[in-house]
């Protein structure tokens, strides 16, 4: 056992040495410890072991010494032979090189030269190369500052782009071109503040050429509505010819950025006049420039907002009319001139720009200005006291429609709202003729038209529809029965006929709609401005009994004209009257209720003059004997009357209905002043003023009533049966009976019963009137309680006292 483990340590250690020697000394380490790691004392063995392999080196090293010591000494003693020679070559080589360095000094020098040259054509040739990429953007950069200069925003924004993607790049490392791009932006932003301002004052002008551009669209659509008119009646009159209104071979155009065209009405001048347009009178390059620049630079939708938002401001303010503007026509023109204008505007940038403004965009401005105009319109119209003005205002409402119409944009509102102001002309109307009613009336003589030649009744026949069998037999010089305001109010309705169907014009309306405004209109003329003026014109104070007669004559001449005025319309609007919807006129009405007035008229001024005239009386209520005769007032009054009854013999009565109408006038009017007369001259007696009345002005009394009589039967108007007006005075004539027969007995007998012979005495009227003879006979005859027959006489009043009383009181209870 211990020879192996000999045999494995001496084994070990030899593997350890070959790898000392074969192995580098930084890895000797972990093999020295290996040693030390094996047996106890095995790093002795090692050591021996060690100097063991160093001894017999050391013997090798001597061996081979000993073997190359001879050929190391010749070497020596060859090299020390070879030194000599050496210093001798190093010196030849030195001289050489010094002689070399001499002559190669030049070539040298001109070598540098050349490498030199070389550097710097090297570097021109890349100069030259740099130049032609710097070139471009140089000249690109200076063109860009000639647009600039000249205004050319759109292409220098184009310029710039290609600098920033296509030439900068390229050359992108050198300072200038990094100032170049730095600049760019702020380019760009002059551009955008100057193009803005170029679109300020674009839109500050368009507000001055608004009213230009508004009047030549709103002239040119005039001027084709004429023209259409003018073809309309040409084609209706089979006369149709080629119309010479044309322009590039079209009779009307309307083109997506200019006006409506068209040559107008025929006149060689207009026609010759070259049409304008909106680009003719507007120069819209700002709005394109501006528009294509914010595109360019992306900001499209800044541009669009701004242009809106300021054009609606713009719109607003072309809206607010001027204060004054109701005043004259020219007010309205100009207003009308703004609203068009800007709209013609608004429809060429639509139709000439991608997007800047939409269609909903201008319809909403177009229904916000509809809104406003209609209020306004109605505002305005409402001041307007001139029909000539209302008219005109419809014919600018008209055109206006016309010409945006033309345009697209819908109008129907302000044909809708024309109605509204047809009624305010209707108004108009109505003052003005109120005045020529008034007029006329005020300047009639209220006397039948005399007419002294044919031709002058020709005249009259031909203002007004006058026909009458019996007169037209008659010889010259005639009267006509109607005063002179009958014909001149006849064609004063018909002039105002003719005004309104001057309105209806125009307004794309049928032939029955037009009927039925003419008959409307007519109808207000005769029920309230001719009806009222009649109306006024009876309750006047200096119209007497003569002119209301003329009145009513008057007024019944004009209701027979009703019919005619009737066939006027229907002549005008060829409808005829028997269509369903046609509307009546309501004259007949109107001239009824005139003449009914001027019939109560007649009964009042009667009872006012007959009041007169019992004004007048004067009795002597105390006389003791009556004069004999009637009193000189009341003979006066029934003069009066018989020479006013005379009057309604003029009242027409050319047929049964005026005959019979005209004799129930005259009655009703004789009946009243009868009934009138009556109740004057009992409230006379019953007066409670008059204390006292002899029995001789009851005499004088009764003569006046015996008048009376005599002045009802003698038939101051015929018709009346019988003692029909005689009945008026019965009241009196009891009265007076009763007193003057002094038959008391038989009427206190008789009171109550139907055939008494006082039936229609009053106990208190006969009391009141015998009491005031009965204080008379006191005050007169102090001394006639001596006499038998006035002490019974009294006695008799004072028992027919004591019975009225009981009577009145028991009617009373």
């Amino acid at each position: 056992m211990a020879e192996n483990e000999t045999l494995e340590c001496i084994t070990e250690h030899e593997r350890i040495l070959q790898e000392i020697e074969s192995t580098d000394t930084a890895c000797v380490g972990p093999t020295l410890r290996s040693i030390y790691d094996d047996q106890p004392n095995a790093h002795k063995r090692f050591m021996e072991k060690l100097d063991a392999r160093i001894r017999n080196h050391d013997r090798e090293i001597e061996k081979m010494c000993n073997f190359h010591h001879q050929g190391f000494v010749d070497a020596i003693t060859e090299l020390l032979k070879v030194r000599a020679d050496a210093e001798k070559l190093m010196g030849q080589v030195t001289d050489t090189n010094r002689r070399l360095q001499e002559a190669g000094r030049e070539v040298t020098v001109q070598t540098e030269e050349v490498i030199r040259c070389r550097i710097q054509q090297r570097n021109m040739a890349t100069t030259v190369e740099k130049l032609h990429l710097c070139i471009p953007v140089l000249e690109m950069y200076s063109k860009l500052k000639e647009q600039l200069e000249s205004k050319r925003y759109y292409a220098a924004l184009k310029t710039m782009e290609q600098l920033e993607k296509v030439f900068i790049p390229r050359v992108s490392q050198y300072r200038f071109c990094q100032i170049m791009a730095e600049n760019l932006p702020r380019l760009r932003e002059e551009i955008k503040e100057i193009s803005m301002s170029d679109l300020k004052d674009f839109l500050e002008s368009i507000r001055k050429h608004s009213d230009k551009v508004g009047e030549t669209a709103m002239r040119q659509a005039q001027q084709h509505r004429t023209f259409n008119i003018a073809v309309a009646k040409q084609a209706s009159m089979g006369h149709y010819t080629k119309p010479v209104y044309s322009l590039n071979g079209r009779t009307h155009a309307h083109t997506h950025n200019g006006l409506m065209m068209d040559d107008g009405t025929g006149d060689e001048e207009e026609a010759d006049e070259e049409v304008l347009t909106a680009q003719d009178l507007v120069d819209f390059s700002p709005v394109y420039r501006c528009l294509h620049i914010y595109t360019v630079l992306g900001d499209r939708e800044t541009f669009e907002n701004y242009y809106r938002k300021q054009r609606k401001k713009q719109a607003r303010l072309v809206l607010q009319p001027q204060a004054n503007m109701h005043e004259t026509v020219e007010g309205y023109r100009r207003y009308f001139n703004q609203i068009v204008g800007f709209f013609v505007v608004e429809d060429h940038v639509l139709h000439a720009t991608r997007g800047l403004v939409t269609r909903a965009f201008t319809d909403e401005l177009w229904n916000m200005a509809l809104s406003k105009i209609i209020a306004v319109l109605r505002t305005h119209s409402s001041y307007c006291d001139d029909p000539d003005l209302v008219l005109e205002l419809k014919n600018l409402i008209v055109i206006f429609a016309d010409t945006l119409q033309g345009y697209g944009f819908p109008v129907n509102r302000l044909f809708d709202l024309l109605f509204e102001v047809r009624d305010q002309y209707n108004e108009t109307l109505l003052k003005k003729w109120a005045l020529v009613f008034r007029e006329i009336f005020e300047l009639d003589n209220y006397s039948p038209i005399p007419v002294e030649t044919e031709e002058e009744y020709i005249l009259v026949v031909s203002r007004f529809p006058f026909h009458d069998a019996e007169i037209e037999k008659q010889d010259f010089p005639k009267k006509l029965p109607m005063s002179q305001s009958v014909p001149q109010i006849y064609t004063q309705v018909k002039e105002l006929i003719y005004a309104s169907l001057k309105f209806s014009e125009s307004l794309h309306r049928s032939s029955t709609e037009i009927d039925d405004m003419l008959r409307k209109s007519t109808n207000l003329l005769l029920t309230r401005t001719l009806s009222s003026c009649l109306q006024n014109l009876i309750k006047k104070p200096h119209i007497g009994l003569t002119e209301l007669v003329q009145i009513i004559i008057n007024t019944t001449h004009l209701e027979q004209a009703c019919k005619y005025l009737e066939e006027f319309i229907t002549n005008i609007t060829n409808v005829s009257p028997e269509t369903v919807h046609t509307t009546r006129l309501y004259g007949l009405s109107t001239f009824k209720d005139a003449r009914h007035a001027a019939e109560g008229e007649i009964y009042t001024k009667l009872n006012q003059k007959i009041d007169e005239f019992i004004q007048l009386a004067d009795y002597e209520w105390g006389m003791a004997e009556s004069d004999g005769r009637a009193s000189g007032y009341l003979m006066d009054l029934i003069n009066f009357l018989r020479s006013t009854f005379q009057v309604f013999t003029h009242l027409p009565n050319n047929n049964n209905d005026h005959a019979s109408m005209s004799g129930k006038v005259a009655q009703t009017a004789c009946m009243s002043a009868c009934k009138h007369l009556s109740t004057s001259l009992m409230q006379m007696l019953l007066d409670t003023e008059l204390k006292q009345i002899s029995m001789g002005a009851i005499q004088q009394f009764n003569l006046d009533v015996i008048q009376c009589e005599l002045f009802a039967s003698s038939e101051p108007v015929p018709g009346f049966q019988g003692d029909t007006l005689q009945l008026a005075f019965i009241d009196l004539r009891q009265l007076l009976d009763l007193f003057m027969v002094w038959d008391w007995s038989t009427y206190l007998a008789d009171y109550g019963q139907p055939t008494s012979k006082y039936l229609r005495v009053n106990p208190a009227t006969a009391l009141a009137l015998l009491e005031k003879m009965k204080d008379t006979s006191k005050k007169n005859n102090i001394f006639s309680q001596f006499r038998k027959n006035d002490r019974d006489k009294q006695k008799l009043i004072e028992t027919v006292v004591k019975q009225l009383r009981s009577l009145v009181n028991g009617m009373s209870s």
